[in-house]
């Protein structure tokens, strides 16, 4: 894996073409997520001491970004970066010993998210949405998005400020504290999409802040957008908050809906690792990493394209009979 030659990103872009195939739709979700792989030692490409939501807690792993492409059709990986720690970027004998390409630095995970995102529009990716939690929320992740007329729905913590202006009601101050202030009569009951068990229900409050004409924020393209606060609360009265920008006239159950599809990308970890091997690696160096990881993509996007096939709609008894006995499935 380490020691062949071929080009890693070139594969990457293959996965990405061959998952469009079957998944493209104008209305799609780019979603973008981490993931741990648990290691040992000190030597794996980019390991080291820090947090990871597959463990629940600091501990020796890699961590993985990924950009996950998800549609009506179904749902595949189409992009990944490794995240370096700084104890490797402040290190260069380590980062040579694990033939990480000199130009390589240190990026923020949302900076590698970033990289992604503007990855997909150049390639003219067909989405108009993007979805992420807090990691990677406000600054140049929003910005990029507005520029390039796609909608958001990203996590931000409790105490960002939020504030209103030219639209009711009033608000102003940390999202939490607009929460609390919030009548019971506000919340709505809608579904963020249909989990293992069925619709998932949460309540929602939906707050447009602005309506800004893309001008405002130096876009090509015409039209008025909305920015906005978007609440969730769940059965234990957990409260999640969610900066939006959407088209103006967006409903709040699409934006809910386009929150729902974060799921999509959790699935997919939980299913790529217990079956394809996506944490079943000895990545000792940079090649190893970034050649493991699309081999696996790539085996996931054809399991997506086989499962979109097998479910499609059975045709039709008239159109059945007219295709030829010895040619039918």
């Amino acid at each position: 894996m380490g020691r062949g030659h071929w080009d890693a990103d070139a594969l990457r872009d293959i996965v990405r073409d061959y998952a469009l195939e079957t998944l493209a739709d104008s209305d799609a979700v780019l979603v973008v997520d981490e993931t741990g792989f648990l290691k040992q030692g000190k030597a794996s490409y980019g390991v080291g001491r820090q947090y990871t939501g597959s463990a629940g807690k600091i501990t020796n792993c890699q961590i993985g970004v990924f950009a996950s492409y998800v549609s009506r059709h179904g749902h595949a990986f189409i992009d990944r970066a490794l995240y370096l720690p700084k104890a490797w970027t402040d290190d260069r004998n380590r980062m040579a010993r694990a033939h990480v390409p000199d130009p390589v630095g240190f990026l923020t995970k949302p900076a590698l998210a970033l990289t992604m995102i503007e990855r997909a529009i150049a390639s003219n990716l067909p989405f108009s949405w993007v979805a992420a939690d807090s990691v990677y929320g406000v600054g140049d992740i929003e910005m990029a998005l507005k520029r390039g007329a796609k909608g958001y729905v990203v996590g931000v913590n409790a105490t960002h400020p939020f504030r209103s202006w030219g639209k009711p009601p009033a608000v102003a101050g940390a999202a939490k504290d607009i929460a609390k202030a919030l009548p019971e009569n506000a919340w709505r009951r809608l579904s963020a999409g249909d989990g293992t068990k069925g619709a998932r229900l949460h309540d929602w409050v939906y707050l447009e802040l602005a309506d800004l004409d893309a001008d405002d924020f130096d876009a090509v393209f015409p039209g008025v957008w909305t920015c906005g606060l978007l609440i969730r609360r769940i059965a234990d009265g957990d409260l999640a908050f969610f900066s939006t920008w959407c088209p103006v006239g967006t409903s709040m159950e699409k934006l809910a809906a386009v929150e729902g599809h974060r799921w999509a990308i959790e699935d997919s970890f939980e299913t790529a690792k217990n079956e394809l091997g996506l944490d079943h690696n000895e990545t000792r160096s940079w090649h190893d990493w970034h050649r493991h990881i699309p081999l696996v993509m790539l085996a996931f996007a054809m399991m997506a394209a086989i499962r979109h096939r097998a479910n499609a709609a059975t045709p039709p008894k008239s159109a059945m009979k007219r295709i030829p006995k010895g040619l039918r499935l």
